[in-house]
């Protein structure tokens, strides 16, 4: 049987998702758009989204293709950029740490940037929510975007080079990745390492396959882990 509030509590997960398809599906279309014109057909291209589930390291790994890099760079920069998603899996554990193993496979595949904040930002709110109500809220939040996501990349792929340039599809990368870590700038430890893999990303721009974002992302990560380590000792002194 449902949990008491368990319906309810997808249902706020969805409407909480729907607004991220807005920025997302332009994302996707992009996605699909620049796959078709580097070569890979319809089913290359779903299926690139169905096993990676991650907007911004396709677009590095396509990119880093169509540069005709060596296959381990390619490979590398793209679990670089998705490092962030361990960071992500370790601010939930505490909250779905003791779910099903079913369900949390589920939960690490539909893991993404809007999933992650919103039910962090949740999560937070309601600290006592139910286990029930916590996965019925993951599951409703990750309904919209993931659907959207593959959606648009499918309708991407379909319409290949006839959206004209004009469009500028790509004005949603930034705009969407604003939006999720604007409000996730909640303390000095995330302050910092924003400020500081900004920083180094922009001074390396000039190595070769974007490996400057590596060192970039590696330094804004142990960054943010220094600070918030400083900022424990100091509470506890």
């Amino acid at each position: 049987m449902p949990h008491p509030g368990q319906k309810a509590t997808f249902l706020r997960g969805i409407l909480d998702g729907l607004p991220f398809v807005l920025v997302s599906a332009p994302f996707g279309i992009l996605f699909g758009v620049l796959a078709a014109e580097a070569g890979l057909n319809l089913f290359e291209i779903l299926s690139f989204s169905l096993v990676v589930v991650a907007g911004a390291a396709q677009f590095t790994a396509l990119q880093l293709m169509m540069d005709n890099a060596p296959t381990i760079v390619v490979l590398a920069s793209a679990l670089a950029v998705n490092l962030r998603l361990v960071m992500y899996s370790a601010g939930l554990a505490p909250h779905l740490g003791r779910a099903s193993l079913k369900a949390r496979l589920a939960a690490a595949y539909l893991l993404v940037d809007p999933v992650y904040a919103l039910s962090a930002t949740r999560y937070d709110a309601e600290p006592d929510m139910s286990m029930a109500r916590k996965l019925a809220y993951f599951f409703g939040t990750a309904a919209p975007v993931i659907i959207g996501w593959f959606s648009s990349t499918l309708v991407g792929a379909a319409v290949g080079t006839q959206i004209p340039e004009a469009y500028a599809l790509d004005f949603a990368l930034p705009i969407a990745f604003i939006a999720m870590a604007g409000p996730m700038m909640r303390t000095a430890a995330h302050m910092a390492a924003a400020f500081v893999a900004v920083v180094l990303a922009l001074s390396l721009a000039w190595l070769p396959y974007g490996t400057g974002l590596l060192v970039a992302g590696l330094g804004g990560m142990l960054t943010g882990a220094r600070v918030e380590l400083l900022q424990r000792q100091r509470v506890e002194a």
